[in-house]
């Protein structure tokens, strides 16, 4: 009888392990203009959360939580085929890179070289080039199921490849737990001299991407007391400006709508809407810390975004313009979703007040970015709907 005993414990406790230990699950994705295969990778935990990872551009292709209600949504705007990353990528949970957002006249400096980059956006340098880190077919290095499930991909970057120098050798790993926390952990290493600054561009929102639901009802908050204002190309004037009495100033949540129409403020005209760095920190730490947090009233969904990094970009869609048609069918426009990118400030290489974006030999770059999701328990609110 103690033996059968022991033996039910025995099942129950390893299914009970079974039930806690997130999985990874993989398949085929699409296909290359090439013929080359491209793969998906599924991370789901027992808490109701999927994730869906590609090895074209090591994006994010869709983000599954459930509301405060228990229903699943995909969180995250993006395609249900390679079709529309091949054709109009719009950079949807995209890794991108080298340099993430912008940098001035496409040139920089390192030890008295100057190095000509390609101008794909107005006079400037964006995200990496004309075929950044996004535009790429990353190598698979391993996937496993665990407390922590996860995927490894690797890309290595040739010296002189969009002007960049130096052979640069990257991985992305997401993982999934199951406290709802999905990271991100970017790593580099290179053999010359470079600059780097890699991210997500992920565009969330949190009433789920097929609801038709602007993110104009969401709240945000962003602990940063400054923000590194623009030009009218969106090029950082190197000054520091405090947020306090601008619309900029989300040190306490506001709805994300409340103030992006002011005219009055030139950052808000030059970007259509919020395009800006926000200063979290002046460098670099060694763990994350509080970025960002959203919160949908409509669905009580809440993400809050944490990083290593000093600076993450505030970008609420302005740009999109009906064209892309997304995994519901729906075409995606100006204020469907908004980007949080934890980075290095752009332009830093050309200007020294922002710090260091340099990497050299002997030195590994990190970036680490947490997303974790949850729910609040507050009464269901009308959101505002596409229109």
């Amino acid at each position: 009888m103690r033996a059968i005993w022991a033996s039910v414990i025995g099942a129950v406790l390893g299914a009970a392990s079974c039930a806690e230990a997130a999985t990874v699950q993989q398949g085929q994705f699409g296909t290359l203009k090439d013929g080359s295969p491209v793969t998906i990778f599924t991370l789901s935990n027992g808490k109701g959360m999927t994730a869906r990872i590609i090895n074209y551009g090591a994006i994010l292709q869709s983000v599954i939580v459930p509301d405060r209600h228990g229903r699943r949504e995909d969180v995250a705007l993006g395609y249900a085929d390679m079709k529309g990353y091949l054709v109009a990528p719009n950079y949807f949970g995209a890794t991108v890179g080298r340099y993430a957002n912008r940098i001035k006249a496409a040139t920089f400096s390192i030890d008295g070289t100057a190095y000509h980059l390609a101008a794909n956006n107005g006079p400037n340098a964006l995200h990496g080039g004309i075929v950044g880190f996004d535009k790429h077919l990353w190598t698979v290095v391993d996937s496993a199921s665990g407390p922590s499930a996860h995927v490894t991909l690797r890309y290595v970057s040739a010296d002189g490849e969009e002007g960049y120098p130096g052979t640069l050798t990257v991985t992305a790993t997401y993982s999934l737990n199951e406290q709802n926390e999905l990271k991100v952990v970017y790593s580099a290493t290179t053999d010359k001299p470079t600059i780097l600054n890699i991210t997500n561009h992920s565009f969330w929102n949190l009433a789920g991407e097929a609801s038709q639901r602007l993110i104009l009802d969401e709240m945000l908050t962003i602990p940063a007391e400054t923000t590194t204002p623009v030009d009218a190309t969106l090029i950082p004037t190197g000054q520091f400006r405090p947020v306090a009495g601008t619309p900029f100033d989300f040190r306490t949540p506001h709805r994300i709508g409340e103030r992006i129409r002011d005219g009055r403020d030139d950052q808000i005209v030059f970007g259509q809407g919020y395009d800006e760095n926000f200063v979290i920190a002046r460098s670099p730490s060694a763990k994350p810390r509080l970025n960002a947090r959203i919160e949908d009233p409509y669905s009580g969904r809440v993400l809050e975004i944490s990083s290593n990094q000093p600076g993450v970009q505030l970008y609420t869609g302005n740009f999109l313009d009906g064209t892309a048609i997304g995994k519901s069918g729906h075409s995606y426009r100006q204020s469907d979703g908004i980007a949080l990118e934890p980075q290095v400030f752009p332009n830093t290489p050309n200007q020294p007040e922002f710090g260091s974006a340099r990497l050299d030999p002997g030195q590994t770059y990190h970036n680490i970015i947490v997303y974790r999701f949850s729910t609040d328990a507050a009464p269901r609110k009308a959101g505002r709907k596409a229109g």
